[in-house]
Parts: C-alpha cells; sequence; structure tokens
C-alpha cells in the first residue's frame, strides 16, 4: 500500500512538473514576443489560469533563469544547428532553451525527461516535425553534458548488466 501511495506522489508530481513546462513555454514565448517583464508575466499567469496543480516552483525557475542564462544555453546547442538562432521558429527556439537549461542546470531531472518532456511539448507546440529536430539537438547536448548518466543509464539498460 506504501508503494502505491509513494508512485501515487511521484505521478502527481510528475504532473505538476509537466503542467510547469507547458505554461513556461507560453510565458517565455509571451516574454519573446512582447519583451514584457518576466515578472509581470508570472504574476499574469499565476492570476489568469489555474496553478493549484502545478509546480510553481518549478514554472518560476524556468520563467526566470531560462532567461537569466541565455547566452550558456545558446553556447551549448548553436552549433548543433543547420540555420542561425534567428531563422528558428520562437516557439521551438523556447524549447531548446528550455530543454537545455534542465539537462544544464536541473540535475534532478533525469536527461530521458527533460527530452521527452521538450518532444511533447514541440509536438503540441511546434511545426509538424519540429519536434524531431528538438529532438535530435538535446540528444547532443545531453552526450555534453549528462555524459556520466547516459553512460551509466546504457551499462544498466546492457544485455551484459544483468550477468
Amino acid at each position: 500500500m506504501a508503494e502505491r501511495s509513494e508512485q501515487h506522489v511521484k505521478n502527481q508530481m510528475a504532473a505538476g512538473r509537466r503542467k510547469a513546462r507547458h505554461y513556461a513555454l507560453q510565458a517565455l514565448y509571451q516574454w519573446e514576443m512582447a519583451r514584457q517583464s518576466l515578472n509581470e508575466i508570472e504574476a499574469q499567469f499565476l492570476t489568469d489560469y489555474d496553478m493549484r496543480n502545478v509546480d510553481s516552483q518549478f514554472f518560476h525557475d524556468l520563467v526566470h533563469n531560462v532567461p537569466a542564462k541565455l547566452g550558456e544555453l545558446h553556447a551549448s546547442f548553436e552549433s548543433l544547428l543547420d540555420r542561425k538562432l534567428d531563422d528558428l521558429d520562437p516557439i521551438e527556439l523556447n524549447l531548446l532553451r528550455m530543454g537545455a537549461y534542465e539537462l544544464m542546470f536541473r540535475i534532478d531531472v533525469p536527461y530521458k525527461v527533460a527530452i521527452n518532456e521538450t518532444v511533447n511539448l514541440a509536438k503540441r507546440f511546434g511545426a509538424t516535425d519540429g519536434y524531431r529536430y528538438i529532438n535530435g539537438v538535446l540528444d547532443r547536448v545531453a552526450a555534453e553534458h549528462r555524459q556520466v548518466e547516459m553512460q551509466a543509464n546504457r551499462k544498466s539498460s546492457s544485455p551484459d548488466a544483468s550477468a
């Protein structure tokens, strides 16, 4: 029974973060397009949207720290792009920023989760096949910033690991 309760808590936490990413993408898009103050945008979201089941700390972290670390984030993926940053769709650009941020600065989020969640948002809000592009770029960002975690994951999932 305790395992079921613990799993329920984990599922709620995951759902809260998923919603936080969803709203953070919208907030960062608004910031990108209108250059409105991040504090104003955050306050607007907290007022206008039902944030009861949202991980509001995670939302705050994404909304404030992605713009604060733009230089580092862009440096992590700009060389991996087949076009200039200015040529990226604003949704895809902000998804790459968010995904790279999680991979670089949120080691509490497993790299697979960071990539999957970003790809799912790309499927929902991005261009038709934009999610493939996002996935490819973030896989390479993960290879650079989560190398140890990726190697450990490969070892634990290889057929020899159980022998």
